[in-house]
Order: C-alpha cells, then structure tokens, then sequence
C-alpha cells in the first residue's frame, strides 16, 4: 500500500489547538503523504474550561489550518480537575466517542485507527468500536501503564478496584491489532496484561517539532534575566517532584543560580504559595506560554530540567519533554530514576540524579554551573545529535507508517487466538 493510499484516523481525547505531542505526530505523518482525519473532543486542558469557540455540547467536523480534518464530539470539561469532574470528563469522550463518532465519519473509509493512549487508556474503547464498524486495523501507542499509574498516583487505593482495572486494561490491549510503547521498559509490562495477542513493538514519542525551526527574531515571549537559569518547562502537576525542586532550590547558595518554572498544572497555586512561605527568591513561577514561544526560552536557558516522582511505573517512561530538550541542544539536568535517566547518560547530554534526591539535584545545579561553558556546549551538542539519530520526527513518522502497514497485514490475516 503506497503512502499516500493510507488512511489514517487518529483518536485522541485531547488535540489542537490544546498542547500535546500527538499535534505534531499528526504534521510528521502528514508530510510523509498519509491522509490523516482526528477525533478528539472539546479543547479545554489544562484549565478545564472548553475554549473560545468551542461548545462542550458541540458535535461538529472543522478544518485545521492546516488543511486536515477534525472531528470533534461533546466531552465534559475538567472543570477544577477534581476526582469527579476528571472521572466524567474521562467517560464523556468514551461514550460521544464511540456513539457519535461514528456518525459524524459516516461515509469515510479508514485503513487504520490510531488511539494515542495518554491517561486513560479508556480511550482504547473508542478504537475498538471504529475497528468493528469501519474494519480498519487498531493500534494504540502506549503512554501510560495501567493500573500502575492510578495506583502509584494515589488516584485508586483498593485492591478489588485495582483488578477490575487490570482485565479492563486486557480487554482492550487484545482488541487491538497493534500495541506501541513509548518505552523499552514498558514492552514486558504491556505483554504481562496483554498476553501473546497483539504484539507489541517498541516506538518512542518523537522530540516537539517546533524546536527545528530557529529561533524567531525579536523579543522572546519570556525574557530571563542575567545568571544561570535552568528552565522547566510543561506540567507542573503531582507526578514532577515539585517538592524535590523547592528543596533543591532551598540548599543552593549561589546567587546567580536560578530555576524558572515554565508551564501549569494542579500543582501551580501550590508552587506559588510554596514559594512565598520559604521566601524562595531563586525560584520563578513565570506561568505557560504556547509552543512556538519556547525556542526563544530554551535559547536562552543555561540548562533545562526534568524531574519525577520515585515510582517502578515512572522510572520506565519517558517524558515527552526529554526528546524536546535533547532538540533544544542544551545540557539537561534530571533527577529521575530508570529508563529515562539511561537514556539521558547514554546520549551524554546531561547530569541524571536519583528521584526526589534534593541534595543531589542541588549538588548538580552547582557542577554544571561551575563547568567550563564548553563542556556544558559539549553535553547539548551531543544531546542535539542523539536527537537526530533516534528522536526526530521525520524518520520516526516514517517507521510508525511501517507499523501502520503491518498492523493493516496482521488485520487481513486471522489469527487463530480468540480476542477475550
């Protein structure tokens, strides 16, 4: 099947014009040829209010501006991000999802129906109905392990819940043709709940797109001051160790060592707060800024830095933000555990400590503060190229194209395995 004879529909709770690594995957297939259409919901992260233009009750099919497809069905917005409004907000797009998208796609034909499986892998459901009704191949790529992340989050504590959670998890890997995971570490895992039926095949996010580009002349949107600044950039939510940064922040002496915290989340009034009781003049919570403005911020970043809490599940995922950084070109300073601590070592483009070790982090601000600038220009560098080998959008659209393919020649020919 040549490319462009390949039709994609990429199921995602959430898309443009909100901030998430399936935007680009979406450019990057369509510039490799592939005819790509979405179904996502109403646009309302992170602030859980449905933007400008948007209805939460909308059942509508718009255009991007970049000529494709959206198809959009009514969702529940977060609203403050509470249990129950984030459970509803969950739900919604399953259920308008797998009712009403197939009438808004009635008459169009898909080869293939990609679930980008951020939490929840709920989502996968939607898949599932697409590939009964239009008989195109399913794949999911796998961002978040289930039931791991809910509970090592806090989110669900009891056992039976958690089991319940697990063969939910089952049935809908096994209703898929094709499982991707965004890590190595996750493979066995997602083997482990899925059985032998569907494989599953390594395949990582790609680093943001919008860092290729140079940087735009004039004023950045966010200018940093004199000094050393190691910028943050993305959610500032319960899984980042924000308390691990503060702490860190808090043993520091040197004055001209900075950290700039660059996104939002449900921890950002926290912060803010945080900030103010410990009198933390080295800290600044500088707020969220759309993806085009961060070239000009990570230019301007001494370092970038990557924080996660301790856990067996998050010392297997990478971050979407670590291919970015590594893109970016500038040393990276990560206090995390596993998989993607190696991969930061491994490319030389950094300083990894252990999670939540304080002490660690700040001891590392301050080497890589008191480093020669060009050893410093040295770990960005080889950041940048291990980037360009393994993480660059283009020759990765071009392997998930290749997946696509088989996923579509393993849907042609029956497995003997029941799928339950």
């Amino acid at each position: 099947m040549a490319v462009k004879d390949l039709r994609v529909l990429v199921v995602s709770q959430h898309f443009w014009p909100e901030n998430f690594r399936i935007n680009e995957v979406v450019d990057s297939l369509r510039s490799e040829g592939c005819h790509v259409e979405v179904l996502s919901g109403q646009p309302n992260y992170p602030h859980g209010k449905v933007f400008r233009g948007y209805s939460a009750f909308g059942l509508r099919t718009e255009l991007h501006p970049s000529g494709y497809v959206i198809h959009r069905v009514p969702l529940a917005p977060r609203r403050g991000g509470g249990g129950f409004w984030r459970v509803w907000n969950y739900l919604s797009f399953v259920v308008f999802g797998g009712m009403l998208g197939p009438y808004l796609t009635r008459g169009r034909k898909y080869d293939v129906v990609f679930v980008y499986a951020i939490s929840p892998i709920l989502q996968g459901l939607v898949g599932a109905v697409f590939r009964q009704i239009k008989g195109a191949a399913h794949v999911i790529w796998v961002q978040d392990l289930w039931p791991e992340s809910l509970e090592e989050t806090g989110f669900v504590k009891n056992r039976l819940a958690l089991a319940a959670v697990e063969r939910l998890t089952k049935f809908i890997y096994r209703r898929a043709d094709l499982l991707l995971a965004q890590s190595r570490g996750f493979v066995g895992k997602i083997r482990a709940v899925a059985g032998d039926d569907p494989v599953v095949v390594y395949h990582p996010n790609p680093g943001d797109e919008v860092i290729n580009r140079d940087v735009l002349h004039g004023d950045p949107a966010l200018r940093l001051p004199a000094g050393f600044n190691i910028v943050f950039a993305g959610n500032l939510g319960t899984a980042q160790a924000l308390e691990t940064v503060l702490d860190a922040a808090s043993r520091i002496q040197d004055p001209d060592i900075r950290v700039v915290l660059v996104g939002s989340g449900s921890r950002s009034d926290w912060l803010g707060k945080q900030i103010e009781m410990r009198g933390l003049t080295n800290v600044v919570l500088a707020g969220r800024f759309p993806a085009e403005a961060m070239p000009g911020i990570f230019a301007q970043a001494s370092a970038l830095l990557v924080t996660l809490n301790r856990s067996a599940a998050l010392s297997l995922t990478i971050p979407s933000k670590i291919p970015t950084y590594l893109a970016a070109g500038r040393p990276i300073l990560a206090c995390l555990d596993g998989e993607p601590a190696e991969l930061i070592q491994d490319a030389h483009a950094g300083i990894a400590v252990p999670a939540e070790d304080s002490l660690g982090l700040a001891e590392a601000m301050q080497r890589l503060k008191n480093m020669p600038e060009q050893a410093r220009e040295s770990m960005g560098t080889a950041g940048r190229q291990y980037f360009n080998t393994h993480l660059a959008p283009a020759p990765l659209a071009r392997e998930l194209i290749e997946h696509f393919r088989c996923a579509v020649s393993m849907r042609k020919t029956p497995r003997g395995l029941p799928r339950n």
